[in-house]
């Protein structure tokens, strides 16, 4: 299951406390964005060692900005509250690659 996140503390609260989040930074008008939805959507269900959330760049611009997020979709892995890996672009391929990279 995916998670909307809504704050900034709510951010770093999921952050700080899993092991492995995926963050797919979108925006509601954002075509490719709305396309690789119900991949990740589907990913979450497959890959439940990991913790995946969604920040709307709009909604949430403080994290958006905080994140350095200049582009929609944008994926960020984060292992111990650390940022370790990105992924530009709607590409189901990649997203799964990144995902098994980290999640297997």
């Amino acid at each position: 299951m995916v998670k909307i996140v809504t704050s900034q503390a709510e951010f770093d609260s999921i952050i700080s406390q899993n092991e492995l989040v995926i963050v797919d930074f979108f925006a509601e008008w954002c075509g490719p964005c709305k396309r690789i939805a119900p991949f990740y959507e589907e990913c979450s269900k497959t890959y439940t060692k990991m913790v995946f959330i969604k920040v709307d760049v709009d909604e949430v611009s403080e994290v958006t900005e905080k994140e350095n997020i200049t582009s929609m979709p944008t994926f960020k892995i984060y292992k111990n509250g650390s940022p370790v890996d990105t992924l530009l672009g709607a590409n189901d391929s990649a997203l799964k690659q990144l995902i098994e990279k980290y999640a297997a």
